[in-house]
């Protein structure tokens, strides 16, 4: 989703500098929320700036480049290993204890296959 123009912030803003409406009031008459009316005032009164605020990464990867080289090793040593077998390996060759799904994600960004044959 983008981020609110500056032009629409500055207006928002500007209406409840007036003090004419209140904060809800000033949120339905521009289409938004009651929240992103709070929060741009909020964000003025702590930086003094209207400007969207940069966009969070989340949280750094748990597996590296060198444990997904150990992973494709694994894989290529093991190619019938379930999740929880790879997550085990992983474990025991000095790796980090990972889920179920990271594993899962490490296999796929690898392009490995997924789907073990009986």
């Amino acid at each position: 989703m983008e981020a609110y123009s500056l032009d629409l912030r500055e207006r928002i803003v500007a209406a409840c500098d007036e003090g004419a409406m209140t904060h809800g009031e000033v949120a339905e008459a521009f289409g938004v929320g009651r929240w992103l009316v709070q929060k741009l005032l909020r964000q003025r009164r702590e930086t003094g700036s209207l400007a969207p605020l940069p966009r969070g990464r989340g949280p750094d990867p748990l597996l590296g480049e060198e444990q997904l080289k150990a992973v494709r090793k694994l894989s290529e040593h093991q190619r019938d290993a379930t999740l929880d077998e790879l997550r085990e390996a992983l474990g025991k060759g000095g790796g980090p204890r990972v889920g179920r799904t990271t594993m899962f994600q490490a296999l796929r960004k690898l392009g490995l296959p997924l789907k073990k044959r009986r």
